[in-house]
Order: structure tokens, then C-alpha cells, then sequence
């Protein structure tokens, strides 16, 4: 276990996870103030997060024919077969107009859990968070993470250090970013790769151990500030703001031998605490929420067309 001391700050992070969030930490914090909850929650000690491992730990063998002595040999193959599915693509419509997108695409999900007003839940904002949830966050099909978009083409972001491009048509992730992984033979001619990600405060889109494994997205440093409701009664929202991922994993079913991927799910885990918040006439609240971030591979044909209308020929 690797203790991570808190960083505080707020430039960069997902803007429609966010904008659920602040308007769920409206709405808990007008409840909870209206209607004292029910159910206390004894709150964790703020400033410190422990990275602890949740996934099984890796074992030296051979998988699927392959030798895997070490957490690097691990990450340069799951690297390999990342950059070889982005690679890639199948013909889509998308409204009846002809796409050629990646072949593996994705759904995505997210799930807000323990919300929080001053360490206490409440059972009316809780029942009231799958209807705001679905008023506000629309999934769209996605391309193996980190993406950008569907499209290769367009599978590069232009908010990179100092304002340069991020090419997400390969992975960048190294071992250092890892902290478990492992490897299992399914006895069918494919093995799984399992990778634990090392917690990162503020991730950045292909910056951080977070950023060059999971889909964190987009500046959302001017969304905050243009919340008129919220505000502080002490200190700023770099003061006030705590943005952990943490815990999170990703796992890829390949084929060894072609290193194509059959199937894939990530998991994102963020946990967010806010202080000093005051929402209109309620001064001073804190309020804390976990967000479970999920894609998985391939996407429903279902779900392609629900979400974007896209259809695969």
C-alpha cells in the first residue's frame, strides 16, 4: 500500500462528470440543509488516500504462449496490443452516412455512489440521483482509452502540455504507471491482462498514470467558475477542491497470437471532496461523492444505435 498525500487544485478533469456533480452537490446540500439526514457516516481523514491494490498480483509464467517475467514485460504487450487494435477500423452508418470508425468500440456508464453532506447521506437525493444522472449524461461510443474519438482520424486532443497535440492513437502508458497488474491463460487461446493503475490527483488527459490509461476528458476549470450558485466561504476552488482516482483497473481479453482484443472493461474510480462550499443562502457545507466511470468492449449493437444512431454494416 502507497499512502498519496493530497494535492489541492482544480484545472483539468471530466466536464459532464463534473457538471453532474456540482448539480448533485446542489441539490444534497439544499435537501440535506431542508431535511436532516438520516444516516451518519463517520468521515475519512481529509488530506491522505491510501493506493491500495484491488486486483490479484502478478505471478511470472507463460500465458497463451507468451512470457510474462515481469510487470514490464506485462505493460510492453499490452501496449503492443492497444496500438495494433487502434489500428483497426470497420465501416459504420451513422445516420445514414458512411463512417469508418475503429472496430472495437465501446460503451460508457457512470455511477455517483456515497454522496455526502457534511459526512451524511440522505435517502431523498439518493433516490433522486438515477432521474438527474439520466437528465444530464448521455454515454457515446469510444474508442479503446484513452481516446479522443471514434474516429482515428480525429483520435488526438489538442490540450496537451503547453498547448500541444496528444496522439491517442497509441498508448503511452509505461510500468511506472502501473501499480498491480496480472495475467491469466483462459485455457481457450486467449488470456487476460488486468492493470491497477497508480492513483493520480487532477488527472490529466495522457499526463499522469490516470490520464495514460482510463478516458479522463477536457478543462473544466472555466465550468467551475461560471457555477453562480456555488461559491466559497473561505479560500478558492484550488483550496477546496480534492479530485482522487484511485482503485480503478482495466481488463483486456486478447488473442496472443494476432494481439487482437475480443472484449475489454475499465473501470475509472473517482472520489471528489468539496469544503466551504455554499449553495444560494447555505453557507459553509462539505460535501464528498464517488464517481464509477465503466467502458466496456465491444458496445451493444444497442447501444450504437441509442446513443448516436450509429449502425454496423
Amino acid at each position: 500500500m502507497a499512502k498519496v498525500k493530497a494535492k489541492t487544485g482544480l484545472s483539468k478533469f471530466n466536464k459532464a462528470l463534473f457538471i453532474i456533480f456540482i448539480i448533485l452537490l446542489v441539490a444534497t446540500i439544499v435537501v440535506v440543509a431542508m431535511s436532516p439526514a438520516k444516516v451518519a457516516v463517520v468521515q475519512k481523514e481529509a488530506g491522505e488516500f491510501v493506493d491500495e491494490v484491488k486486483i490479484d498480483e502478478f505471478k511470472a509464467g507463460t500465458y497463451g504462449g507468451v512470457a510474462f517475467n515481469s510487470v514490464e514485460d506485462v505493460v510492453k504487450f499490452y501496449v503492443e496490443c492497444i496500438n495494433y487494435n487502434k489500428t483497426l477500423t470497420a465501416d459504420y452508418t451513422e445516420n445514414g452516412e458512411a463512417k469508418k470508425y475503429y472496430k472495437l468500440l465501446g460503451d460508457e456508464n457512470i455511477d455517483i455512489q456515497n454522496l455526502l453532506v457534511e459526512g451524511q447521506a440522505n435517502a431523498t437525493i439518493n433516490r433522486l440521483v438515477p432521474s438527474i444522472l439520466g437528465g444530464i449524461f448521455k454515454g457515446a461510443p469510444k474508442g479503446l482509452p484513452p481516446a479522443a474519438n471514434r474516429d482515428p482520424v480525429y483520435d488526438i486532443r489538442d490540450d496537451g502540455p503547453n498547448g500541444t497535440k496528444l496522439d491517442e492513437k497509441e498508448s503511452h502508458l509505461t510500468a511506472d504507471d502501473v501499480l498491480a497488474c496480472n495475467v491469466v491463460d483462459n485455457g481457450d487461446g486467449t488470456i487476460n491482462i488486468t492493470i491497477q493503475p497508480k492513483a493520480a490527483y487532477l488527472s490529466m488527459p495522457d499526463q499522469d498514470s490516470q490520464g495514460r490509461f482510463f478516458n479522463v476528458l477536457g478543462d473544466i476549470s472555466g465550468t467551475v467558475e461560471k457555477i453562480s450558485v456555488l461559491s466559497f466561504s473561505q479560500g478558492t476552488i484550488d483550496e477546496n477542491f480534492v479530485v482522487n482516482y484511485a482503485g480503478g483497473s482495466g481488463t483486456i481479453t486478447v488473442d496472443p497470437k494476432t494481439k487482437e482484443i475480443t472484449t475489454a472493461d475499465f473501470e475509472m474510480d473517482v472520489h471528489i471532496d468539496v469544503q466551504h462550499a455554499n449553495v444560494t443562502v447555505i453557507k459553509d457545507k462539505s460535501a464528498s461523492l464517488d464517481i464509477i466511470y465503466t467502458n466496456h468492449f465491444p458496445a451493444s449493437d444497442e447501444f450504437l444505435k441509442e446513443s448516436r444512431n450509429i449502425t454496423r454494416k
